[in-house]
């Protein structure tokens, strides 16, 4: 569709969020374990080893609405501190 789209200056991008540490993931642990807890399990399988953050994720998409994104079309971007396996 990106294809389809991109010479009416159209871009279609899609952000592609992993543990990021929002209200949501703060429900996970029932109770039962400290904030420091489930931060710290959460984060064990994410390669930078911590929670993405709200503001991190909002930065990414703003830039994206941004003109500085506007050749960036049909992408699929990963903000996940590294746990997608890539070729790289």
């Amino acid at each position: 569709v990106a294809r389809s789209v991109a010479h009416r200056n159209i871009t279609i991008n899609n952000l592609l969020p992993g543990k990021i540490d929002t209200d949501r993931l703060k429900t996970t642990n029932g109770g039962a374990e400290t904030e420091d807890e489930r931060k710290a399990r959460l984060s064990a399988t994410v390669p930078a080893k911590r929670l993405g953050t709200i503001e991190e994720f909002g930065q990414i998409c703003a830039f994206l609405c941004s003109v500085h994104a506007g050749y960036m079309t049909g992408q699929n971007i990963p903000i996940d501190g590294g746990a997608y396996i890539s070729a790289f």
